[in-house]
């Protein structure tokens, strides 16, 4: 009797263990093996989804950790999740909604009761500080409890999983891919699957492909925003996210100098005319801002409200450049997360407090026509 009441102890600790990237606990997942007690020893399988080392051993240690009251007579062993396994496991995790994207090869994003919000960060060049902006925007919103993803679709200049200091290869269930998690943002980007010093030589179709199997066989899950890292410019990229993600909104980021304006302001213009509603301006790198709390305008000043002009939308930010900004970039710590009190974590609160005001865009049907009686 005593045996069984420990089995059942163990089944419960070990089921009540969360999957953080699956964001259901491992008895909803079907991954508790079987529990047997012989000669006063009870004995535990577990399953796990294959993927970086680290993986298993997180698990194996919040196993121990689950079970390590109950006395040392009990043992978990960790086993790989064998095809049959991940197969049951696939079908247990694919809704209607996942199946429809994958038979029609649409995002879920795409489909007509998804309510996320498809945010595009766009700039006209490189070097403006887009990704960092992303990152930070996508840290700040998970931090208010909103379920976010980043899409890196920067494919050529890929840098999402370095400034969230993700170093692990998506899980992969059958042919489901497990976009990894970092600070409560899940991010797929080809950064996982490219060495960092191999150079992306695709053409077009390659790309698009690509961005395809990231929007369509990622389990993404219900999300409210999808931050998409776009690259610079108006190529391949941004014509495939326009017809794989027709209801993005993008938002363009440029540094206060005027030849940033200049070919930022050509990137929105390519916006419109793919029939993307350009909805703020985000000028990044408005000042350099010392350790002191001096200020130098070493980009210039006012390009980023000429360019909200022109354009006729909002100016939603101004973030300065400060050291602690650069530092969390290069330690893969986003600013709002891990320097709260800087002047650019604030500006970026600021930033997402005014991307949520502006609430999702408004879309119109011309096919539907209200008669009056």
């Amino acid at each position: 009797m005593m045996a069984k009441d420990i089995q059942e102890q163990v089944l419960e600790r070990l089921g009540s263990l969360i999957d953080d990237e699956l964001g259901a606990s491992l008895q909803e997942l079907g991954l508790v093996g079987p529990v047997s007690s012989r000669l006063r020893r009870v004995s535990a399988q577990l399953y796990y989804v294959g993927g970086a080392p680290e993986v298993a051993q997180r698990l194996q240690a919040e196993a121990d950790a689950a079970v390590a009251e109950l006395g040392s007579s009990v043992t978990v062993e960790l086993l790989p999740l064998d095809p049959a396994g991940q197969a049951q496991l696939r079908e247990r995790l694919m809704t209607p909604e996942m199946l429809e994207a994958r038979t029609t090869r649409t995002p879920v994003f795409s489909l007509p009761g998804s309510t996320a919000r498809v945010i595009g960060v766009s700039s006209g060049k490189g070097g403006v500080g887009k990704s960092s902006v992303t990152a930070n925007m996508a840290a700040e919103l998970a931090r208010r409890g909103r379920r976010v993803g980043i899409l890196d679709a920067d494919v050529y200049g890929f840098s999402i999983p370095k400034l969230l200091g993700l170093t692990s290869m998506p899980r992969v269930i059958d042919d489901l891919i497990l976009p990894p998690k970092a600070f409560g943002v899940k991010v797929m980007s080809l950064g996982f699957f490219v060495e960092e010093d191999t150079p992306v030589i695709w053409r077009g179709p390659m790309l698009h492909k690509t961005i395809e199997q990231f929007l369509v066989d990622v389990l993404w899950g219900e999300l409210d925003y999808l931050l998409v890292d776009m690259p610079p410019g108006t190529g391949d990229v941004a014509l495939s996210l326009q017809q794989f993600l027709p209801r993005s909104e993008i938002f363009v980021v440029t540094t206060p100098q005027s030849a940033a304006v200049r070919v930022a302001q050509r990137s929105a213009l390519a916006a419109k005319k793919l029939k993307l509603p350009v909805r703020g301006v985000i000028e990044n790198m408005s000042a350099f801002v010392t350790p002191e709390g001096e200020r130098y305008a070493i980009f210039g000043s006012g390009g980023g409200a000429r360019l909200a002009g022109d354009l006729g939308v909002e100016l939603l930010g101004e973030v300065p450049l400060t050291m602690a900004l650069r530092e969390g970039g290069d330690q893969g710590i986003p600013a709002v997360i891990g320097a709260a009190s800087d002047l650019a974590s604030e500006s970026l609160r600021e930033l997402v407090d005014r991307l949520e005001s502006l609430g999702p865009v408004r879309r119109y049907r011309s096919d539907l026509k209200v008669q009056a009686k």
